[in-house]
């Protein structure tokens, strides 16, 4: 009898032998996940070209339908703090609708989630220039700043987990921390500044019994060690080719789950269905062990990044023909 997209997940992410690739690919209408989001505003309707989330933050975008970037910062100026209202991480409404959201759950790995959980919703709210040079000239103002957002981020994982107790299996978030070339501050301000607060969220999250996934784009090389010595359990890396196929799965196979795919700047946008397949048994013959560690996923914007159907058809494919763990 085949495993349970919940135990193929699972077994995945603890290196427990699942019996096929745990797959994350709604476009193509595979999930072993799923998802039961708050009722976060989150980036907005990406079809209007400028929408404003719970924080107060403009998301402004191109006329192709995507997520945006965030345009206006509400405490650019800091005197504006004075009268900002933070969101409410104990308002009910924030949670009304979870339940509903359970609605097709059955026998999937669920999870819930956090959008922009620290470093990208601090430079969302202040500006990027503002975060990076502040961290080194005013860093009381950013350690205020860094704490308020994991003291809601903290209530938020301890109210999800008292209305839905045992219900939840992962706790995913997204903090881009990589340039192309390096992460965006020095590894050491990293973990001096950083990798506590993310400690603190992490066990939030593992008392709830939740693993805790991770999404950061980019050269993140530097910060995946001190990640996993405070307890990540999954990592998405979307940027394959940037981070060196060979390093990362030398330095880190079977240390923790990758949620990975086919490079999205690199491969999937330029080039043709050859080289989406080789990079598909690289990838798999890289990071993922016999005992797991690997969850294929999708990277949902495809229009935005230029890749039709045909490619993410492809790229499914071969991971599925190259699948270690196919019985």
């Amino acid at each position: 009898m085949s495993m349970s997209s919940y135990e193929v997940v699972r077994r995945a992410i603890h290196f427990e032998g699942p019996d096929r690739l745990p797959v994350r690919f709604p476009s193509l209408g595979l999930n072993d996940t799923h998802s039961v989001a708050t009722n976060a505003v989150g980036t907005g309707d990406h079809a209007q070209r400028e929408t404003y989330d719970e924080w107060g933050c403009l998301w402004v975008r191109s006329e192709v339908a995507n997520m945006g970037q965030v345009r206006g910062h509400p405490l650019e100026d800091w005197s504006a703090e004075v009268t900002y209202r933070w969101p409410e991480p104990d308002d009910p409404d924030y949670y009304a609708s979870m339940e509903e959201r359970f609605a097709g759950s059955e026998t999937k790995y669920i999870t819930t989630g956090i959008f922009m959980l620290l470093f990208e919703r601090m430079h969302s709210l202040r500006g990027m220039t503002n975060v990076l040079t502040e961290l080194h000239t005013d860093p009381g103002r950013m350690a205020y700043l860094a704490d308020r957002i994991v003291d809601f981020d903290l209530r938020v994982i301890e109210q999800i987990g008292a209305r839905f107790p045992g219900r939840i299996h992962g706790f995913t978030f997204t903090d881009d921390w990589g340039s192309e070339t390096a992460t965006l501050v020095s590894p050491r301000m990293w973990c001096s500044f950083f990798q506590p607060r993310y400690a603190r969220l992490f066990e939030a999250a593992h008392a709830q019994g939740w693993d805790v996934w991770m999404h950061s784009c980019g050269k993140v090389n530097a910060i995946i060690e001190p990640l996993i010595e405070i307890g990540l359990d999954v990592i998405n890396l979307q940027q394959p080719r940037a981070l060196g196929i060979h390093e990362i799965g030398a330095r880190f196979r079977g240390r923790i789950c990758f949620e990975s795919l086919c490079d999205i700047q690199a491969t999937l946008p330029f080039e043709g269905r050859e080289d989406i397949e080789k990079e598909a048994g690289l990838l798999l013959r890289e990071w993922a062990t016999p005992e797991g560690g690997f969850v294929l996923s999708d990277y949902g914007d495809g229009e935005a990044i230029g890749v039709p159907l045909w490619k993410k058809e492809a790229m499914l494919a071969a991971f599925q023909a190259y699948d270690p763990y196919r019985q």
